[in-house]
């Protein structure tokens, strides 16, 4: 009749869990931003173009999808290959996956508190009395005896209040954080490698572009010093074009220093030590631009964004731990049951009539604690504020992302077209002034100052080309990457898609 009534309680302490009501707030996704539009100035249909390399015009297609690998819009297998390997091979994947790992076990493990906890116990021991001073607790004759005891033990705290469905929510939310936290890895990382191919472009054209300039300066050095031999030159005009041949030889250095302390960065990008440089090298001209650009409203960026998302999950979590501290004010109910048996023999350990059974019931209630669960309520409340603030903010972020790339990809057609217009009149300038310093028409500081300013026009137009590149990397970055699109889908290795 023991084990019978055992079930019956612990029965009736399960129904009563899944009736009970949940303290603290029902969690409600924040409102998506009703902005039909980022505040920018209306957009054109298409960019403007130019001819060569990063030139073509670029649409802006409203509610255009994103593809999961979107760096494969710059049409590089080498880009590809390197996304991939370091999407693989990262550390920073590895430990963002084995956090969301461990949020699942600890949501896993925090789920087990619906259920009763049952431990079982052998145990044997060896006693004497004081044969003189009290009852023998046996039918020995003799004042020592062994006492063999086997039982299971059942406790069960049921969810009266809702707190331990509250502590689940919270759970559950936080690997909803984590797979969030994966997104915004994978999105990072990616558009971390995009970054650094495209620098290395940037970095070579330069350096290849001041290598040309320095050696035309070179040679018009080698000019003037035989003019200067017979006498169709000054000594000052000598010693004005070895300055501007040293100043862009002075520019060089830095260069080469930057694009190697950038294949250092795509190399840690892979997951790789300096020595393991990748062979891959980047140029521009082996990039292509996306001619199309998604343009999403504000409500799908929120949805879409990795950072928002896990903010939104931080919310949720916040929320549910109010809900947490609220029950912790509230009675505690607890029951409890036994049932095994006891003998003097361990052969007789489950023989007739020595089997014993008991079940329990406790409320318990803080009466005084100095106001420490008051205090943990408010700071739980408080949490709830600070959390529901950074939503906030990284939806504003998220929106001024977007933006920011949206000015800069028109203002960057703009600016490449007016730098191929430059770079085409400095070179004409250029042209003229060799021509007419041959023929004795200008001095030879009007040909160094044509020089001068079309290796600049030169410089800008190589920056110009890049930053369409970078700003459409950007774009795709702050939109959210595509994630939503990723087949294959598992706990270790990809997030869920955005259909929550």
């Amino acid at each position: 009749m023991g084990p019978m009534m055992f079930s019956r309680a612990a029965a009736v302490a399960l129904l009563a869990a899944l009736s009970a009501c949940a303290v603290g707030p029902d969690f409600q996704r924040p409102a998506p931003p009703a902005a039909s539009d980022y505040g920018t100035a209306p957009l054109k249909g298409e960019t403007a173009s130019v001819e060569g390399t990063a030139g073509n015009a670029q649409r802006f297609v409203a509610d255009m999808d994103i593809p999961a690998q979107w760096w494969a819009l710059f049409q590089s297998p080498k880009l590809t290959k390197l996304v991939e390997e370091a999407l693989k091979k990262n550390p920073n994947i590895d430990a963002a996956q084995a956090a969301l790992r461990q949020s699942h076990e600890l949501y896993l493990a925090q789920k087990a508190s619906f259920f009763p906890v049952v431990q079982g116990g052998l145990g044997a021991s060896r006693a004497g009395v004081a044969a003189n001073a009290i009852a023998n607790p046996t039918v020995s004759t003799t004042s020592t005896y062994s006492l063999y005891t086997a039982q299971l033990s059942l406790s069960y705290s049921p969810d009266v209040f809702g707190g331990t469905r509250r502590s689940v929510e919270a759970a559950k939310a936080q690997v909803e954080a984590s797979r969030f936290q994966l997104e915004a890895t994978y999105l990072t990382l990616s558009s971390n490698v995009v970054v650094a191919a495209v620098q290395e472009a940037l970095y070579r054209d330069l350096i290849a572009t001041t290598q040309k300039t320095l050696e035309l300066q070179h040679r018009l050095t080698e000019t003037v010093r035989a003019q200067k031999e017979i006498g169709t030159a000054s000594n000052l005009d000598l010693l004005t074009q070895e300055s501007a041949e040293a100043q862009t030889a002075a520019t060089l250095p830095p260069l080469q220093k930057q694009l190697g302390q950038t294949r250092d960065a795509l190399t840690a990008l892979l997951g790789r030590l300096p020595s393991g440089e990748p062979a891959e090298t980047f140029q521009l001209d082996e990039l292509t631009l996306p001619s199309d650009l998604p343009v999403s409203l504000p409500s799908k960026v929120v949805e879409h964004r990795p950072d928002v998302r896990q903010a939104e999950e931080n919310l949720h979590v916040a929320s549910a731990e109010v809900g947490v501290a609220v029950a912790n004010l509230l009675p505690q109910f607890t029951l409890s049951g036994d049932t095994g048996s006891a003998a003097l023999r361990i052969s007789q350990l489950f023989g007739a009539g020595n089997g014993f059974w008991d079940l329990g019931a406790s409320l318990t209630q803080t009466l005084f604690d100095a106001g420490a669960l008051l205090h943990k309520r408010r700071a739980a409340v408080a949490a709830l504020d600070q959390a529901g603030a950074q939503y906030r903010s990284a939806v504003v972020l998220a929106c001024q992302n977007v933006a920011d790339t949206l000015r800069a990809l028109q203002a960057d057609a703009d600016a490449l077209k007016a730098s191929a217009q430059a770079d085409r009149a400095a070179k004409t300038t250029l042209d003229t002034a060799s021509r007419q310093y041959k023929l004795g028409t200008i001095s030879l500081v009007a040909v160094i100052n044509a020089e001068l300013v079309f290796e600049q026009t030169e410089l800008a137009l190589v920056q110009a080309r890049v930053n369409r590149y970078l700003d459409t990397a950007a774009l795709f970055q702050a939109l959210g990457g595509g994630w939503w699109n990723r087949s294959g889908e598992s706990l270790n290795e990809q997030p869920r898609s955005a259909r929550e």
